[in-house]
């Protein structure tokens, strides 16, 4: 499998530099409903500060007055030193209680976003972007943010207030040797930007290497048995196993930055620390400054220092998190190719099922010089059957696709009962239609449930109607449970033409008055066929019904057969009319059907 493009150093770089933690301003909508939690959890973070930064007082309190020989003034310094710890303890846990929920909430309602978001895209989006890495952006990119809001936010700003409070409370102390602790400052941030720009890239391959590799192990388990059947295990795992070393050789480098950043920052906070207590321990020699301030000192100027190695760790979540909202964003923000209009046209009360192609052309996003429909004219009737039969690529499939507005035509329109289906909201103009398409799709749930998709308020008594009118009742009555039986992921309880039955089941319960069956009979038996096309007949009445078939048997019985080729209508007629004109339709017929007298 080829390995997934990744852009340049350089343009990494730069677009990681271009948008830096930007980025990030793209979570606001998702935090602004929950502002009272966010002020609330601000509050108990500021509490939680506030309340770190009075301990070294107390304390300095208790190193002067220590040989005083006052006991009860003793005593209640360290009472007064309890409650502050107290008040720190339940100020912690509210904080953390109030920002892991926060972080919870929004994480989720992102997820739903961007599922909602997916969920609608049209196949041509599909055609640039594989689902595992969909997932992996919705799992993995978001598990990256919770981590973020739930839990580095709010110590980031909570080291942020330290280290500012600690700064004043330091000047305050003892100026000059808060002068020279600033003198290290300099040294601390030189680091920190040039190695973090350098992590922003290394988090970003890290996580596009992720998704990847997610992708290619959702496309092999979804096609598990052809693996196995082409015993193509050992590729498959070669193929993953690339992907995840190279996934874990991006993570190594940046675990290696990270920590050479996190070193680096420490070593030089606390050496200038040393040295600040050196010329401060002399300074109490001399007179100039009391034990107790010099303690005060120390301890503020060690959570400073704890506070500066914290940010730096934590500078290092924020550039992943930022490279994972960028990619959330990149989804939230794709344009599809197909649009809703804003205030989308009605369809008539009672649709008939009147269908017009008026000049259609199309041609697949993948391959835009290939016409998959060219100048296509066709008018079809209420209630009228037509069934569309060519070779291999002829543009079959491609009119269902069309009709269900998975991709709209370059030039001419579409339109059902007089209105372009451009027009209207796809949700609005799909409840009219029923698809049976060829490669049937059951979900990992029960047969009635797989039936009633179709008609999510259906009883289970239409339910046991349809699958009957399917041909499917028997075998389902089979099953251990019966309707209620499991079916497993993508149906693997099935054969190909159970499966076939349970969609066409599906289709017969959505009762919509235009009904599309792609390939519907493909994967059925002669006898269940048989039984399936009575059922279609009758269903097809006072319906418009449009069949695509390689199986000309299927469409004998069509009102109007239309015959395609190279995204062409070569010739419509009905099986005889086209049969007794010669062309391809004959040519198509005399190959399936051995029998001269079928023919005609």
């Amino acid at each position: 499998m080829a390995r997934p493009t990744t852009p340049a150093p350089s343009q990494s770089e730069e677009r990681e530099k271009s948008r830096n933690f930007g980025a990030l301003r793209a979570l606001v909508p998702f935090l602004w409903p929950y502002r009272v939690l966010m002020i609330a959890a601000a509050g108990a973070l500021v509490l939680t500060a506030m309340i770190s930064l009075t301990l070294p007082l107390a304390v300095r309190r208790v190193v002067d007055n220590f040989r005083t020989g006052e006991t009860q003034l003793l005593d209640q310094y360290f009472v007064a030193a309890l409650a502050i710890a107290a008040l720190l303890a339940v100020g912690t846990g509210l904080r953390y209680a109030l920002v892991t929920r926060l972080g919870e909430r929004v994480v989720a309602d992102i997820r739903k976003a961007v599922f909602d978001r997916v969920i609608g895209m049209s196949p041509a989006f599909y055609e640039r972007i594989m689902t595992g890495e969909v997932l992996s952006r919705i799992t993995t990119d978001t598990t990256l943010i919770l981590s973020v809001i739930g839990s580095s936010v709010s110590i980031a700003l909570r080291n942020l207030l330290i280290f500012l409070g600690g700064l004043v409370l330091m000047m305050l102390t003892s100026a000059k040797l808060t002068m020279l602790v600033l003198l290290i400052v300099p040294a601390v941030v030189v680091p920190i930007l040039t190695l973090g720009r350098r992590l922003r890239v290394i988090s970003r391959e890290n996580q596009d290497w992720i998704a990847a590799s997610s992708g290619n192990a959702s496309e092999s388990l979804t096609a598990v048995q052809t693996v196995q059947a082409f015993t193509n295990e050992v590729a498959s795992r070669g193929q993953f196993a690339q992907m995840t070393e190279a996934s874990f050789d991006a993570a190594r480098r940046r675990i290696k930055t990270r920590a050479a950043m996190t070193m680096i920052v420490i070593f030089l906070v606390f050496s200038g620390v040393v040295g600040v207590l050196w010329i401060g321990a002399r300074d109490v020699r001399a007179g100039d400054m009391s034990a107790g301030a010099l303690v005060q000192f120390v301890i503020y100027a060690v959570m400073v220092a704890g506070a500066v190695a914290a940010l730096s760790e934590i500078w290092s979540e924020l550039q992943r998190a930022a490279g994972a909202t960028e990619r959330l964003v990149d989804l939230l923000q794709t344009e599809d190719a197909v649009q809703d209009p804003e205030q989308g046209q009605a369809m008539p009360t009672s649709v008939t099922g009147h269908i017009v192609f008026e000049g259609v052309q199309f041609s697949y996003p993948a391959r835009p010089k290939v016409a998959a429909l060219d100048g296509i004219d066709l008018d079809i009737k209420p209630g009228e059957t037509v069934a569309f039969v060519g070779p291999s690529g002829a543009g079959k499939t491609t009119i269902i696709q069309l009709i269900l507005r998975f991709y709209d035509p370059a030039q001419g329109r579409i339109t059902l009962d007089g209105v372009d289906l451009r027009d209207v909201r796809r949700d609005v103009f799909r409840k009219h239609i029923a698809l049976v398409p060829q490669d049937p799709v059951i979900f990992a749930a029960s047969a009635a449930e797989n039936i009633r998709f179709g008609n999510p308020d259906a009883s289970d008594l239409d339910v046991k109607a349809a699958a009957k009118a399917a041909a499917a009742d028997d075998f389902i009555a089979a099953l251990p449970e019966g309707y209620d039986s499991y079916l497993g992921e993508r149906g693997v309880m099935l054969s190909g033409g159970q499966k076939q039955r349970i969609a066409i089941a599906r289709a017969i319960l959505r009762d919509a008055p235009v009904l599309l069956l792609d390939e519907a009979t493909s994967a059925l038996d002669a006898e269940s066929e048989r039984a399936v096309q009575m059922a279609v007949d009758q269903l097809s009445e006072n319906r418009t019904t449009l069949i695509v078939a390689h199986r000309l048997a299927t469409v004998k019985k069509a009102d109007r057969i239309v015959v395609l080729e190279a995204g062409r209508i070569v010739a419509i007629g009905t099986h005889d009319e086209l049969v007794s004109k010669g062309g391809l339709y004959a040519r198509l017929a005399k190959l399936q059907f051995t029998d001269g007298a079928q023919i005609a």
